[in-house]
C-alpha cells in the first residue's frame, strides 16, 4: 500500500540496502526510526519492501530538504546510520529527489 501524500511537488529520500545475515537488533531500531520519523516536522509517509534475500527499498517522503536534513542530523537516527554501517549493511544507497508528479491508480485486482 502506498503511503497517503500530499499534492507534489515534495522530497522523497530513497534507500536501498542489503542486509547482512542475522537480526541483530535490526528490526527493533527500524521501528524505532519509523516511529521518530513520523513525529518528525516535514515527514510526510514512507514505503518499504524487503526481499527474501535481504534487499530492500525504502522511500520516506519530505515536505522540504531542511525537513530531511534535520532528520539526518537527528541524534537516535545518527546512531541508527552508525550501526547500519557497522552491522547491519553489506551495501547501501541513498537518493534525494524532488517528485515533481505523482499518479496513483487501484487496478480491477485491487477492488
Amino acid at each position: 500500500m502506498s503511503a497517503k501524500l500530499p499534492q507534489p511537488p515534495y522530497w522523497a529520500v530513497i534507500f536501498s540496502s542489503q542486509r547482512t545475515d542475522g537480526e541483530q537488533g535490526y528490526a527493533a531500531m527500524a521501528d524505532r526510526m519509523l516511529r521518530l520519523a513520523e513525529v518528525q516536522p516535514g515527514y510526510l509517509g514512507a514505503e518499504s519492501a524487503r526481499d527474501a534475500a535481504g534487499f530492500g527499498i525504502t522511500v520516506s517522503y519530505w515536505d522540504s530538504v531542511e525537513a530531511i536534513a534535520a532528520w539526518r542530523h537527528y541524534a537516535e537516527h545518527l546512531v541508527a546510520q552508525k550501526l547500519g554501517r557497522d552491522v547491519w549493511y553489506q551495501y547501501f544507497s541513498l537518493k534525494v529527489a524532488r517528485v515533481e508528479r505523482a499518479h496513483e491508480s487501484a487496478g480491477s485486482a485491487g477492488a
